[in-house]
């Protein structure tokens, strides 16, 4: 899978401008995701990488047959309609793995959003991992992982930090990027919403890491 991701990427003009981040476990954020390329885009960047890596989506994303490709390439499929604690399986799977690395988009969806989600800042600050802030730059075509972010637990100045990363980076479709950061009554109002909230997943949130591509 590296060599194609790799050709593929030079073909369609895009260049990787960083290496693998230097750490065993963290949670790696993919952002702008303003489109559907974002997807197969990030994946190709981890394969060039090296990276293996596990990502999350909906369980209509894993049909017969299909959702068997999606389970090689690092898919765990969420049931929404279950309940569980999805923040919490993943802080389990990270202390009970040596090695790991979970994608999550901060923005939870491709349209337009006025706040980021903050399940992956709980699962990084859970498990004592760091954060990797991984980017697409469609305005130059640049591809990678900045720096490793280890979250303090203040996560009002946190988050500020982290949208920082990101406020000259160009999604594909930018009108539907806001790298904004709200005030600090009303982010502390969603992040005391969404940390009361359990969204679900299955008992056992990673699949077997073997006969996965990637080596790191």
């Amino acid at each position: 899978m590296r060599w194609i991701s790799v050709r593929l990427l030079r073909w369609s003009g895009w260049r990787v401008e960083t290496d693998a981040p230097d750490a065993q476990k963290y949670v790696l954020i993919a952002a702008p995701h303003t489109s559907n390329w974002d997807f197969p885009i990030t994946l190709m960047v981890c394969f060039a990488l090296q990276l293996r890596v596990y990502w999350m989506g909906k369980a209509s994303l894993f049909p017969p047959l299909f959702g068997h490709i999606m389970h090689w390439l690092g898919g765990i499929a969420v049931d929404r309609s279950r309940s569980g604690n999805l923040v919490q399986h993943t802080v389990d799977a990270f202390h009970a793995n040596a090695r790991l690395t979970v994608i999550v988009p901060p923005e939870g969806t491709r349209g337009k959003v006025t706040h980021w989600k903050t399940g992956f800042y709980y699962i990084a600050h859970g498990a004592g991992v760091p954060i990797a802030l991984g980017y697409l730059d469609f305005g130059r075509k640049a591809a990678g992982i900045g720096p490793l972010f280890m979250p303090t637990g203040d996560i009002v100045r946190d988050m500020e930090e982290i949208k920082q990363f990101y406020s000259g980076i160009q999604g594909k479709n930018p009108q539907q990027f806001d790298t904004g950061v709200a005030g600090e009554v009303q982010l502390a109002c969603r992040i005391e919403e969404e940390s009361a909230r359990t969204i679900s997943a299955a008992p056992s949130l990673l699949p077997d890491q073997a006969d996965r591509p990637g080596s790191r």
